[in-house]
């Protein structure tokens, strides 16, 4: 079932997720579902706070990206419980970068290109490895949302200055999408 991305300005995308447990009750439809949604709103990752959920799952499909980055063919990544750490003796890059939840709006942002993940997959069983490249810049944006973070957090306050009007606009629902959403809570 295709569910409804959480718009910028909702609360469920700055809180701090957490871990689940392998009893975890009807993980493999979420899964579906968050697979579903990611690729029915053309993205190639989405995390449960995007949904609504703040539990410690992400789930990636790099594969559209392949016929510009042919190291991406077949990337599909199931993460749970993930931990993440950033390999000091990578070099950073500065690319641009979208989200489902902060629609119509694109920054440069800066990331390191080289990580470690511990994650556990959808069969709780454990991984440790290092990604680099454009696959780790997706990571840690899905990382982020976990975390209560946005990839908007990574850039210049005069950045931020200057697409204020678009964030406003998102958290006042005044922004269309292609995908069904929820807009943040009304203030009174």
């Amino acid at each position: 079932m295709k569910l409804p991305i959480y718009l910028y300005g909702h609360p469920v995308l700055r809180a701090v997720s957490t871990d689940i447990t392998p009893d975890y009750e009807g993980l493999g439809q979420l899964l579906a579902d968050m697979y579903e949604t990611m690729y029915e709103s053309d993205g190639v990752g989405l995390a449960a706070p995007q949904i609504g959920r703040n539990d410690r799952i992400v789930v990636i499909d790099a594969s559209p990206l392949a016929d510009s980055m042919p190291e991406l063919d077949g990337v599909k990544l199931t993460l749970i419980n993930p931990r993440l750490e950033v390999l000091e003796d990578g070099p950073s890059e500065t690319r641009g970068e979208g989200c489902l939840s902060l629609p119509g709006i694109s920054e440069n942002v800066t990331r390191t290109e080289k990580i470690r993940l511990q994650w556990l997959d959808e069969k709780f069983e454990p991984h440790d490895e290092v990604f680099d490249g454009f696959l780790s810049r997706i990571i840690q944006h899905e990382y982020d949302h976990l975390e209560g973070r946005v990839y908007i957090d990574h850039i210049s306050p005069i950045r931020k200055q200057l697409i204020r009007r678009k964030l406003s606009n998102i958290v006042e629902g005044r922004v269309r999408c292609d995908y069904p959403v929820r807009y943040a809570p009304r203030r009174k």
